[in-house]
Formats: structure tokens, C-alpha cells, sequence
């Protein structure tokens, strides 16, 4: 069993929840956020099953750090292992689907 600890860290956005994992949580140097570090994404290799972690690793993967907002955080959650990363509605509670790309139509 791994000795290093992880977080779930769900928070809001634009009307949406944000689900994400990560290895590191603290206090932010900035006042009023905290300070998420240490990302944590599915690596595997191959066909992409769930296209809304890639795409939540397109957008945060590059990020050393996130200071999110105090406010914007709904639950920090110590985790023993790491689950689905997803974005959901914030309104309904309903997973947000990102749709695989469609071909356009020649015209």
C-alpha cells in the first residue's frame, strides 16, 4: 500500500463541478485560495476510454499548481485510491459528456 497521500478535489467553475486528484493540498501564499498541486491522471496507454479525462488532463496537465478559491472549493476528500476524474453540472448533478469529435460536412 502506497504511504503518500491523495486527495479528491471537487470545486466549482463556470457552473460546473470539477472532480480532480491530487498528491498535495495546502494553504496558498495568496490569500483566500488554496494551493492544489501534484495532479494525478490517468496515464494509460492506448485507446482513450473516457474522453472527459483526457480532456481534463488537456486543460490542468500542464499546471504546476492551482490556486482555486476558497469558495469555489466544495469537498476535499482523502482518498486511499484514486477514482474517475469527471466534470459534472453543477445545476443538475448530471456527468457533463464530452463528445467525441463529429466529422463536418462537405459542402
Amino acid at each position: 500500500m502506497s504511504t503518500r497521500k491523495l486527495y479528491k478535489i471537487s470545486f466549482l467553475s463556470a457552473g460546473r463541478i470539477y472532480e480532480l486528484y491530487a498528491r498535495k493540498v495546502t494553504s496558498s501564499e495568496l490569500w483566500g485560495f488554496t494551493e492544489v498541486s501534484e495532479l494525478v491522471f490517468d496515464v494509460g496507454e492506448g485507446l482513450v476510454i473516457d474522453p472527459t479525462e483526457e480532456r481534463l488532463r488537456d486543460e490542468f496537465g500542464a499546471s504546476k499548481r492551482l490556486h482555486l478559491p476558497m469558495q469555489s472549493i466544495l469537498r476535499i476528500e482523502e482518498v486511499e485510491r484514486r477514482g474517475v476524474a469527471r466534470i459534472r453540472d453543477a445545476a443538475s448533478g448530471e456527468a457533463v459528456v464530452t463528445p467525441f469529435p463529429m466529422p463536418t460536412k462537405a459542402r
